[in-house]
């Protein structure tokens, strides 16, 4: 949010409405646009209290009408919602190979279109936080915004993260300073940062916006580079004891497998991948099968991006094919596991990997069946994402701006202690 506006809003210590503004903005930007009876509801109001809150916070230009409600007979209620632009987030999508950075604000507009930078994740923090700093100085310059105006920055990436403790465990690891991986991000950016797994910002963008909206329990199978899962049970995203819930890649698959880079071998990651499908791809390139991707050069061959291969499956190279239904056969036995741990309503498959559709799923399905209970397995659907490429970021900004506005209402709450 504009951080003028929020002082606005707790400048007065005296105020005794701050907090409760605070935290009809907070209601405001999670259920979107709502009704007076609603919001009464969440915020346990009386209907005259909740009214004088709203026309407080049109009169500093931060709530509007928008529209109206539905009706079962007699007038539509007037729903109210925040304004756009009045929330700004950096968002920063940390990949494997690129880093994706755009600015959203408190209705989901993006407000700068998505970058993408060659910039890859890194152990070592040192010389990516240098390059990311720059890139993000000229963007937010070219774009005129004003680092001041931002609520915060939500930075999501792969690898264990504990996002209460501001850590990754297996990228960004410390290379001097003795400070939390969040703590150096605010040091670089000037800003305040929160920092989660990139399958939970799937699992939030399908729950905001996509496949997962309304439901209660839903898994989000993230199919990228690597493999992750998200929770959604009872209509809350779970992520467990230290935030490490769903690090479905790395349970034991395959007897005396190949080594994964967690050190172990066998993991799910090894066979249904995308660092697994591009390896496969290579090695049979290599070893003479007869594929369009024969036709790569040696540096396209060193990486082959899923896209690729998904490409060639579309114009019917069979092996491509094939390298395809390998990895939805060996995700579909892992669903079945799933499917049977938590009997979800919903399973939404997202990522580079879920772009393959049909290739994937039918052999998915098949392994289902095989290997599923019916009567659990008949219970559950089994969708592609919609969202898009991008729309991790979207899930960033959900979880960022709820948590800062968290942040606010906890501090306004200690400034008004303090001073009385």
């Amino acid at each position: 949010m504009n951080l003028n506006l929020l002082n606005h809003l707790i400048s007065d210590r005296n105020d005794r409405q701050s907090v409760y503004k605070l935290k009809l903005i907070k209601h405001l930007f999670n259920l979107g646009a709502s009704s007076v009876s609603v919001l009464c509801e969440v915020m346990d109001m009386s209907t005259p209290s909740l009214l004088k809150l709203l026309l407080a916070l049109m009169d500093e230009g931060l709530v509007e009408k928008k529209g109206y409600g539905l009706s079962i007979g007699g007038r539509k209620p007037d729903l109210y919602r925040l304004k756009d632009k009045k929330i700004l987030i950096l968002c920063i999508d940390i990949e494997l190979f690129n880093t994706k950075i755009s600015v959203i604000d408190n209705n989901y507009n993006f407000i700068l279109d998505v970058k993408t930078i060659p910039l890859p994740i890194s152990k070592s923090r040192t010389d990516f936080f240098g390059l990311l700093h720059d890139h993000i100085e000229d963007i937010l310059l070219s774009a005129a915004i004003d680092p001041k105006q931002l609520i915060g920055c939500s930075v999501g990436m792969p690898g264990l993260i504990d996002a209460e403790k501001g850590e990754n465990y297996s990228y960004f690891l410390s290379d001097g300073e003795n400070i939390s991986l969040t703590a150096a991000f605010e040091k670089i950016l000037n800003i305040p940062v929160v920092i989660q797994n990139d399958v939970n910002g799937s699992s939030m963008a399908e729950f905001t916006h996509g496949m997962a909206k309304g439901r209660r329990n839903v898994l989000v199978l993230l199919m990228d580079w690597g493999v992750g899962l998200g929770i959604i049970l009872d209509g809350k995203l779970r992520q467990g004891n230290c935030g490490f819930s769903g690090e479905l890649g790395h349970m034991p698959f395959v007897e005396n497998g190949a080594l994964c880079y967690c050190g172990k071998h066998g993991c799910l990651e090894t066979v249904a991948s995308g660092n697994a499908l591009s390896e496969m791809a290579r090695e049979g390139i290599l070893s003479g099968k007869n594929s369009m991707l024969s036709n790569l050069s040696n540096e396209e061959l060193e990486r082959i991006e899923p896209a690729l291969i998904i490409k060639a499956a579309n114009k019917g190279d069979q092996y491509a094919i094939q390298l395809l239904s390998n990895v939805g056969t060996h995700m579909g036995k892992g669903i079945a596991v799933l499917i049977q741990l938590f009997n979800p309503e919903l399973i939404v498959l997202s990522g580079k990997i879920a772009g393959a559709k049909q290739y994937i799923t039918l052999p998915m399905q098949q392994a289902i069946n095989t290997y599923c209970m019916t009567q659990i397995r008949e219970k559950t659907t089994i969708v592609s994402s919609e969202l898009g490429e991008d729309s991790r970021l979207l899930g960033y900004a959900a979880s960022g701006i709820d948590q800062f506005l968290d942040a606010f209402i906890k501090n306004t709450k200690k400034l008004k202690k303090a001073s009385a």
